[in-house]
């Protein structure tokens, strides 16, 4: 019973997609892009820590019914690697520490109800939920920290209209501008973390600032390539 048993679970497949298209609006695919890139830079040094997004996550072995997808997560204490699925009998029964899911009109219904129970049984300690439309949660930003199994909501600070809410399994605060748009920022570094076109920008302006130091060492007679 026992070889029965074992041929029975290696002979499961587990898919790594649904072969549907991700459809997604702009807003969400955009902070799903944010989440997950922003959060990977944050961590890129800890071999430790890994970033992931609308990844299949499961959860039962055995079962590839017993599946989840969250939009953007980060795992602690396991091997930052590649993967084209993330399974937790394979992690030493580890699950996400933190989801941030972006809400929408097609996941509204979800994110606050079924996800929302489904992360709080796995022991998904922080759950957060985004609604770049405003449409779907009042406020936009939400967070929610697992104590005794359930999720309680962390309170979050008005700051000059910006709504900031602590993380405290990343050690970073979710910031809700008051535009409507959600960023990461570190407390220890005292800086945003960046979305692309924010990197894109504050690149160009790092090799402005450099051929214009350049240009001026030439003006002086210098070689700028021997500073």
């Amino acid at each position: 019973m026992t070889t029965s048993l074992r041929y029975s679970l290696f002979d499961v497949t587990y898919p790594d997609s649904d072969g549907l298209p991700m459809a997604e609006s702009d807003a969400a695919r955009d902070y799903l892009i944010y989440g997950v890139e922003a959060l990977d830079r944050y961590f890129q040094e800890d071999a430790k820590v890994y970033v992931s997004g609308n990844l299949f996550i499961y959860y039962d072995q055995g079962n590839p019914k017993a599946v989840v997808a969250p939009d953007v997560f980060v795992v602690f204490d396991v091997e930052k690697k590649k993967r084209p699925s993330y399974k937790t009998w394979e992690e030493n029964g580890k699950i996400p520490d933190f989801v941030l899911e972006i809400t929408s009109k097609s996941t509204a219904s979800e994110d606050r109800g079924t996800k929302r129970g489904l992360y709080a049984y796995l022991g998904v300690k922080e759950y957060f939920q985004y609604d770049p439309t405003a449409d779907y949660l009042k406020p936009s930003l939400q967070g929610f920290r697992l104590v005794e199994g359930n999720y309680l909501p962390i309170m979050g600070q008005l700051n000059s209209d910006r709504l900031s809410i602590y993380s405290e399994t990343l050690g970073l605060e979710l910031w809700l501008e008051a535009n409507g748009e959600m960023r990461f920022y570190s407390p220890k570094s005292g800086t945003k973390l960046l979305n692309p076109r924010e990197m894109e920008q504050a690149k160009f302006q790092a090799e402005q600032r450099v051929a214009k130091l350049a240009a001026k060492l030439r003006e002086l007679g210098l070689d700028p390539d021997l500073i």
